[in-house]
């Protein structure tokens, strides 16, 4: 399976001749879904979720259709009939030929004053790719490749940390990063690879990694 890094909490995974995109956001780039056979989006947020990166995705392959949750699908599924599927945690489906199983139920805490809302992370093919979104979600399932939100309003280093050795993954790539400044990086690569247990990668965007 080929992975490729875009821009912030974006990737797109491509196996058979056919493309899966995951959170093709406001931080990514334009053209983030285009091509691709079929669309995941782990939650609302305008860093995950922009309505016109989808469209194009879907305009430019009369053949692919999202699978998200409730409160992004609502928005997309009048435009789209019959493209746009709604999933929760514990669902299981095929989109494009890759396998994909539903972990997790709530966003992040930012703030208590802030409510939660809804966010779902994606395995994929049996574990080999896991996309949490914006939760520290740990998927009761081995990990191969984790993708790691590496830097958020809602986090600090001591969780990022804590998750990878939770999870266990064989290697963890990181991920929602728009935020984080190339002067800032040696930091984060240094303390969560020498800490977290696993092999910690980072790709810049539009590189790509066999996994």
């Amino acid at each position: 399976m080929k992975l490729t890094k875009k821009s912030h909490a974006c990737i797109r995974l491509e196996k058979d001749g056919r493309t899966l995109v995951i959170d093709p956001g406001t931080f990514s780039e334009e053209d983030a879904a285009v091509g691709a056979d079929a669309i995941l989006v782990t939650h609302e947020h305008l860093d995950h979720f922009n309505e016109d990166r989808l469209r194009a995705g879907l305009e430019s392959n009369p053949a692919a259709g999202i699978w998200t949750l409730k409160s992004v699908a609502e928005k997309l599924s009048a435009a789209f009939p019959g493209r746009v599927h709604t999933v929760g945690h514990g669902d299981t489906f095929t989109a494009a030929g890759f396998d994909v199983q539903v972990h997790g139920e709530l966003h992040a805490v930012i703030h208590p004053d802030i409510p939660r809302i809804t966010n779902v992370g994606y395995l994929i093919d049996d574990g080999r790719v896991f996309h949490p979104g914006d939760a520290l979600t740990v998927p009761d399932h081995p990990v191969e490749t984790l993708m790691l939100p590496v830097m958020a309003p809602w986090s600090k280093i001591a969780e990022v940390i804590d998750y990878v050795r939770e999870v266990k993954p064989q290697r963890a790539y990181d991920i929602h990063d728009a935020l984080l400044t190339d002067l800032a990086r040696p930091i984060y690569d240094h303390q969560i690879g020498a800490l977290g247990g696993s092999e910690h990668l980072r790709l810049t965007p539009g590189a790509s990694a066999e996994v």
